[in-house]
C-alpha cells in the first residue's frame, strides 16, 4: 500500500474519503511510455482517432487515474487499464518499455497504431494480471512469442489485422490449452498456414471467433458450430479450409456466420432455419450444391444474406426473401438458380440496401424494385432482361443509389429518361455488352466509374460528357461513335486514371491530353480513324503505364520523347503511318519500365534500335514469381460502413504466335517486341541477347540481312519467336535448341542453309517453319542434308546459366568448314586454360575473331556471365593468338 500523504486525501462534502492518487512510478512509466513515441495524424486509420496521450501532464501533482485512456483501481490507485486505441502513436513498442513495468494491467488496448513492424515483446509475460489484449491493426510482425499465449487470464483476445505477424503451427492447440476463459478470440489476418484443432471446441465460454484470412486448410471441426455460447463465427477467406455445415438446434446462440470464400462444400441444411437470432449469414464462394431451403424464411432476424458464387441450382421463389423484413443486403448473383419475381401483394417489402441477383435467368426487370428507394447497389448484369430499360426506373431509390450494374444483358436503351440520368450520388454505372443504340446516355456529375463498351450507340461525345469532373474511368470502347474527339476531354485527365475509346470511328487529331494536374494511367484510343501526329501533351501524363494509339492514321516519327515517363509498361502504335528511322536513345530517358512495345505494320526504317534494346533494362529482368496484372488497381470504396474494391485493368491485342490474341489482362510478367512489317535493314544486333525476359519478339517481314545472333537464346523465357519474311543467311545457331519455352518459332522466307538443328521444342515444329530457305535440309523439310554427320546432335542442358555440349562438328556447321581448323585450335586454347566455360564459348570466339578483335561482339561477351569470367584479362591473349588463323580460314571459306 501506498504511504498515505496529503495528496492522497480527498473531500466530497463534509466527508473526509481516503481515495489514493496513482502511484509516482506509475505515473513515471505512463509517461515514459508517451516519450517513447512520436505523435502522427496518418498512424491510425480510424477517422475519430485522436492523441490521448497529449492529456498526460508530467507536472507532480497530476493525477494520472484522470489522464485520457487511464483507469485506476478506487481502493488502490493503481493503473489497472489502458486504452489508448486509435491514438496516432507511431514509434516501436520494445521488450525494455516502461509500458510492462505496470505490472497491475487487467486491460490494454493499444489497436488502431503503428509500431513500425515490432517484433511482439516477450516482456507481456509481466502482465500477467490482463484479462483483456487488444493490438489489433498496430503494424507487429514476426512471430507471436508463447509469453502472450499463457496469459491465463485472459477473455479478450484480438491481434487481428496485423498480416505480418505469424502464428507457430501448434499456436491454436497452446491457445485451446493455456486460454480455457477466453470469450473473445480474433486473429483476422494473422499467418496461421494450419489446420484448426478439434481441442479448439473445448473452449465452452467461447462467444466469438474470428480466424478470417489465416490461410487455415484442412477439415473444419464441427464441434466448433455447437459451442454452447458461440455467437459470432468468422472463418471466411480461407481457401482451402473445408467442411459441411452442420445441422443446428434451435439453442444455438450464433447471430453470424460467415464462411464465406472457403471451400465448404456440400448442401445447406434445412435446419439452418433454426438459427432464428441470425443478422449475418455469408456462404458466399464456396462450394455448395443444392437447393436453397425454404427454412431460410424463418430466419426473421436476418440482415444480410451471401449465397452468390457457389453452385446452387432450380427455380427460387423471391417471394421467399420478401418474407424477411429486416432482410436489406442480399446477394444470390453467379449460381445455377432461376430467380422467379412475380409481382407480390406483400405490402411488407424489405427495404434493401444491397441487391446483387446477376446471372439469375431473369427476363425482366423485376416489379418489386418499385417499392425500393433506399438501394445504394444493384447488379442486375449478366441476365437476359430485353428491351429498353423502363420509365419507372428512374424513380426508384434516386437520393441513394451509388452503384447499377446492369451489364450482359440485351438492352436496347433507355425509355424517356432525361438526357443526365437522374440518380444524383450515383458513382459507379455499367452498361456494357448489351444493344443500346442512338446517343450515349449521360450520367450525372457524380459519377465515378462509367463503362458502356460494345453496345451500337452512336453519334458523337456530347459536351455534357465534360463535365464529369470527379471521374476516374470512362470506357466507351467497341460503339459506332464518330465524328471528333471533344478538346475538352483533356480537362478530365485531373481525376480519369482510365480512357478507353477503342473500335469506334472517331476521326480527326488527338486533343490535348494532359494538363499540369494529371491522373491518366491508361489511354486506348485504337482502332478509329484519328490522324496527325502522337499528342506531345502526353509527355505530362507521368502516371501513364498504358498508351495504346495502334490501328488508325497517325502520321509521325517515333515518338521516342514517351521515354521520359517513368511508369510506361505498354506502348502500341502499330498499323499508322508512323516513319523515317529510330533515333538514338538517352540512356537515362528512355522507357525504363516499358515490357510490351508494338511498332508493327508501319513504315520505319534504318537499323534496328539496337541503343534501345541497351537500355530497356525492364525488359532485362526475369521476374514471374507472383502473378500480377499491369494496372490492376484496386481502389478502395467506403459507403456506409462497407468496403468494396473496384479494379481497374488494362486490355489489349497483340499478334502472338501468328494468331490475334485478345488480353483481357495484361500479366506483369509478359514482355514482348513486336517490330513486324516495316523496313527494318541490317543485321539483328547482338544486344537483343540482353533482353532477357522476353516472351515474344516479332522482326518479320522486314529487310534484315546477315545471321541469326547465336545471343537470342540468352533469352531463355522466349515462348514465340518469328524472323520470317527476311533477308537472313547462315546456319541456324544450335544454342537456340536451349529454348525450352519455345512453343512458337518461324524463319521462314529467309536465306538460311545448313542442317536444322533437332532436339527439344525443335523436334515439334512442321515444315512451314523453315519453309522457303531453299539451302535448308533436314527433318522436318524433305530435303535431305549431304553429308550423315552434317545432322547437329541434341542439346545438353548443364547446371549454368548458359551451357552446351559443342563438338567440331556444331562449330563446323555454325559457320562453315572454312573455319574447321582455326575453331578446334580455338577450342584447345580455351579448354586448357579455363575448362568447360571455355568449351561452351567456342562459336562465340569463333564469330567475334572473325569480325575483329575489338567488335562490339567480343566485347559485349565481357558483359555477360560466365563469359567475362572465362574471358576477362586474357581477351587479348586468346583473341589476338587466334585472329590471323581464324580470319584466313574465315575468308577462304
Amino acid at each position: 500500500m501506498p504511504t498515505v500523504t496529503f495528496t492522497s486525501l480527498q473531500f466530497h462534502g463534509n466527508d473526509l474519503t481516503w481515495k489514493p492518487l496513482c502511484h509516482d512510478d506509475e505515473r513515471f512509466a505512463l509517461l515514459q511510455f508517451k516519450e517513447s513515441f512520436i505523435i502522427n495524424r496518418s498512424a491510425s486509420e480510424d477517422l475519430s482517432a485522436y492523441p490521448k496521450v497529449l492529456s498526460w501532464k508530467p507536472d507532480q501533482i497530476s493525477d494520472c487515474c484522470k489522464w485520457d485512456g487511464v483507469e485506476c483501481n478506487k481502493d488502490t490507485g493503481h493503473v489497472i487499464g489502458l486504452n489508448l486505441s486509435s491514438s496516432c502513436l507511431k514509434g516501436f513498442l520494445n521488450s525494455n518499455s516502461s509500458l510492462f513495468r505496470l505490472a497491475h494491467l487487467e486491460s490494454l488496448n493499444l489497436a488502431d497504431n503503428h509500431f513500425k513492424r515490432s517484433p511482439l515483446p516477450t516482456s507481456f509475460r509481466q502482465l500477467s494480471r490482463l484479462t483483456n489484449l487488444n493490438l489489433a491493426n498496430s503494424v507487429f510482425f514476426g512471430q507471436i512469442p508463447t509469453e502472450i499465449l499463457e496469459l491465463s487470464k485472459l477473455v479478450f483476445l484480438s491481434l487481428s489485422y496485423n498480416p505480418l505477424l505469424k502464428l507457430q503451427e501448434s499456436g491454436l492447440t497452446v491457445i485451446a490449452q493455456n486460454l480455457t476463459n477466453l470469450k473473445v478470440l480474433s486473429l483476422k489476418q494473422v499467418g496461421i498456414s494450419s489446420n484448426v484443432p478439434n481441442i479448439l471446441a473445448n473452449l465452452s465460454s467461447l462467444a466469438v471467433l474470428s480466424l478470417s484470412e489465416c490461410d487455415l486448410h484442412g477439415e473444419f471441426p464441427v464441434g466448433i458450430f455447437h459451442l454452447p455460447k458461440l455467437q459470432r463465427l468468422n472463418i471466411q477467406d480461407n481457401e482451402n479450409l473445408k467442411g459441411c455445415i452442420p445441422e443446428f438446434h434451435r439453442t444455438s446462440p450464433l447471430n453470424l456466420l460467415i464462411l464465406g470464400n472457403t471451400s465448404f462444400y456440400g448442401e445447406i441444411p434445412s435446419s439452418l432455419g433454426n438459427l432464428t437470432n441470425l443478422i449475418v449469414l455469408d456462404l458466399q464462394s464456396s462450394r455448395l450444391h443444392g437447393s436453397i431451403p425454404q427454412s431460410i424464411s424463418r430466419l426473421v432476424n436476418l440482415e444480410t444474406l451471401y449465397l452468390n458464387d457457389n453452385y446452387l441450382s432450380g427455380r427460387v421463389e423471391f417471394e421467399l426473401f420478401l418474407r424477411l423484413g429486416k432482410l436489406v443486403e442480399l446477394q444470390l448473383s453467379r449460381n445455377d438458380i432461376s430467380l422467379l419475381t412475380n409481382p407480390s401483394t406483400n405490402s411488407t417489402f424489405p427495404k434493401f440496401r444491397i441487391l446483387f441477383i446477376a446471372d439469375c435467368d431473369l427476363g425482366e426487370f423485376p416489379e418489386f424494385l418499385r417499392n425500393q428507394d433506399q438501394l445504394e447497389l444493384l447488379d442486375l448484369r449478366g441476365n437476359k432482361i430485353h428491351g429498353q430499360v423502363p420509365k419507372w426506373m428512374g424513380n426508384i431509390s434516386i437520393e441513394t443509389l451509388w452503384l447499377l450494374d446492369l451489364e450482359n444483358n440485351f438492352l436496347t436503351g433507355f425509355n424517356q429518361l432525361p438526357v443526365v440520368l437522374p440518380y444524383v450520388n450515383l458513382k459507379s454505372l455499367k452498361l456494357d455488352s448489351n444493344m443500346l443504340q442512338g446517343s450515349l446516355p449521360i450520367p450525372p456529375p457524380s459519377i465515378d466509374f462509367y463503362t458502356v463498351s460494345n453496345n451500337r450507340l452512336t453519334g458523337e461525345i456530347p459536351h455534357l460528357i465534360c463535365n464529369l469532373s470527379l471521374i476516374t474511368e470512362l470506357d466507351l470502347s467497341s460503339n459506332n461513335l464518330s465524328s471528333n474527339l471533344p478538346q475538352c476531354l483533356g480537362n478530365l485527365s485531373a481525376s480519369l486514371t482510365k480512357l478507353d475509346l477503342h473500335n469506334n470511328s472517331f476521326h480527326g487529331t488527338i486533343p490535348r491530353i494532359c494538363g499540369e494536374a494529371n491522373e491518366l494511367m491508361m489511354i486506348d484510343f485504337s482502332e478509329n480513324h484519328l490522324q496527325g501526329r502522337v499528342p506531345r501533351s502526353l509527355a505530362n501524363c507521368t502516371k501513364l503505364e498504358a498508351v495504346n494509339l495502334g490501328n488508325n492514321q497517325i502520321h509521325d516519327i517515333f515518338p521516342s520523347w514517351l521515354g521520359i515517363l517513368p511508369e510506361l509498361r505498354i506502348l502500341i502504335l502499330r498499323s499508322n503511318e508512323l516513319y523515317g528511322t529510330i533515333g538514338s536513345s538517352d540512356s537515362n530517358l528512355d522507357f525504363p519500365k516499358l515490357h510490351i512495345i508494338d511498332l508493327s505494320n508501319n513504315d520505319l526504317t534504318g537499323k534496328l534500335p539496337s541503343e534501345h534494346f541497351q537500355n530497356w533494362k525492364a525488359m532485362q529482368i526475369v521476374d514471374a514469381e507472383s502473378l500480377k496484372y499491369i494496372g490492376q488497381n484496386q481502389i478502395l470504396v467506403t459507403l456506409a460502413g462497407d468496403r468494396m474494391n473496384h479494379i481497374c485493368s488494362y486490355s489489349m491485342t497483340m499478334i502472338n504466335k501468328g494468331t490475334k490474341i485478345v488480353y483481357h489482362k495484361v500479366p506483369d510478367f509478359f514482355i514482348a517486341i513486336d517490330l513486324s512489317n516495316n523496313r527494318f535493314e541490317g543485321e539483328i544486333p547482338d544486344v537483343v541477347g540482353n533482353l532477357k525476359g522476353l516472351n515474344l519478339l516479332n522482326l518479320s517481314s522486314n529487310f534484315l540481312t546477315g545471321p541469326i545472333p547465336f545471343t537470342l537464346a540468352y533469352l531463355t523465357r522466349l515462348e514465340a519467336l518469328d524472323l520470317s519474311q527476311n533477308n537472313l543467311s547462315g546456319a541456324i545457331p544450335l544454342q537456340l535448341t536451349e529454348l525450352t519455352f519455345l512453343s512458337y518459332f518461324n524463319v521462314s522466307h529467309n536465306r538460311l542453309e545448313g542442317p536444322i538443328p533437332h532436339g527439344k521444342q525443335f523436334d515439334t515444329f512442321d515444315n512451314s517453319t523453315f519453309s522457303e530457305n531453299s539451302e535448308l535440309c533436314g527433318s522436318p523439310l524433305s530435303k535431305k542434308c549431304g553429308n550423315p554427320e552434317d545432322s547437329p546432335p541434341p542439346s545438353s542442358s548443364h547446371n549454368s546459366e548458359f551451357s552446351f555440349e559443342f563438338g567440331w562438328k556444331v562449330v563446323a556447321i555454325g559457320y562453315g568448314c572454312g573455319f574447321l581448323f582455326g575453331a578446334m585450335s580455338g577450342q584447345i586454347v580455351i579448354t586448357k586454360k579455363y575448362g568447360q566455360i571455355g568449351y561452351a564459348l567456342v562459336p562465340m570466339i569463333a564469330r567475334g575473331v572473325m569480325l575483329g578483335p575489338n567488335h562490339p561482339v567480343i566485347l559485349h561477351m565481357l558483359d555477360i556471365p560466365p563469359a567475362a569470367e572465362a574471358l576477362n584479362g586474357v581477351k587479348m591473349e586468346l583473341v589476338d593468338a587466334a585472329f590471323p588463323l581464324l580470319k584466313g580460314m574465315f575468308m577462304a571459306s
